[in-house]
């Protein structure tokens, strides 16, 4: 029996803040609406920030706070649906800047916002299957890019940043996820590749339909597989897509509020990136103990969804 701890965190996020307000004078929206449909306030735009300055940035603090060194990473996920390039990928960026051993895989991985979770079973399988102990799994996106400013239903949604995750294998433990996906293309994705050219497109009430099934049938399903109750988690972190969307999930599976962490005030939905980040702002608020169990739940364009246990 194998599973996943999770050693470390790091997020970075650019210096610019992007306010509701601030929306309010480039596209017909308000403060008021904005946050009573998503429950955003603010989100992070890059200006001269790259999408794999921001990983970078996330995974040198991830792994200095493992008290590891690089040497000892055995590969790395990036997930991301916004690369900076279409080849080379961000992850074999990193390796470069980062310096990593020339004998491990460096890729990126695109399952939009349930990349993710998506790149942690990656990880763990490999791992399992190697003789490695440590991945770098993040979640990256400079999604303010692909953004149509006149469309006040997706642009007020999105930020950018960068989640990391240290993981590594542990013994003892089993690996509790479920995945899937469905080819619904025309509901929610992002037209084109090239930046300035690629926007999102989304129709809004299927994605919260889907969004809410989706999670929560994957949340349960892993926890029916792992035998576990809502009592033997410590918290539950949904995609921070939209306040609505979570609260629906809850209320769906029954979770108690203290149980559930949001974020998504403060960032508004980074997609991949959202989970790592939560994970990181959890850890930088105290909340975060060795041994905490935690439930994961994802859904993104595709449709793609997921959910997994992980503990800290």
């Amino acid at each position: 029996m194998v599973g996943i701890k999770v050693v470390s965190t790091g997020h970075a996020v650019p210096d610019k803040v992007v306010t509701n307000d601030d929306l309010s004078r480039v596209v017909d929206t308000n403060d008021e609406w904005i946050y009573s449909k998503t429950g955003i306030k603010e989100r992070h735009f890059c200006e001269n920030e790259t999408n794999w300055e921001l990983a970078l940035k996330a995974a040198d603090i991830a792994i200095e706070r493992a008290g590891i060194d690089k040497s000892e990473i055995g590969m790395l996920i990036v997930a991301t649906f916004t690369p900076d390039y279409a080849t080379p990928s961000i992850a074999c960026v990193l390796h470069e800047k980062m310096g990593l051993r020339t004998d491990i895989p460096s890729f990126d991985l695109n399952a939009a916002c349930a990349g993710y979770v998506y790149g942690l079973k990656v990880a763990a399988s490999l791992l399992q299957s190697s003789k490695e102990r440590y991945a770098l799994v993040i979640g990256s996106e400079q999604i303010s890019t692909r953004l149509d400013m006149e469309d006040r239903n997706t642009c007020v949604l999105f930020g950018d940043g960068a989640g990391a995750t240290v993981i590594e294998l542990k013994e003892g433990t089993e690996l509790y996820s479920v995945w899937g996906s469905e080819g619904l293309t025309d509901v929610l994705g992002c037209t084109g590749q090239n930046m300035g050219k690629a926007h999102i497109f989304m129709d809004g009430q299927k994605t919260f339909k889907n969004a809410v099934k989706r999670m929560g049938s994957a949340a349960a399903e892993v926890l029916e597989q792992s035998g576990y109750t809502m009592d033997d988690i410590d918290y539950v972190v949904c995609h921070q897509a939209n306040e609505r969307i979570i609260d629906a999930v809850v209320k769906r599976m029954d979770i108690p509020e203290e149980k559930v962490v949001k974020v998504i005030a403060r960032y508004g939905n980074t997609s991949a990136a959202s989970i790592p980040i939560t994970l990181d702002d959890m850890y930088e608020q105290g909340m975060l103990e060795k041994g905490n169990r935690i439930l994961l739940a994802t859904f993104g364009a595709g449709f793609t969804w997921a959910s997994m246990i992980v503990e800290i």
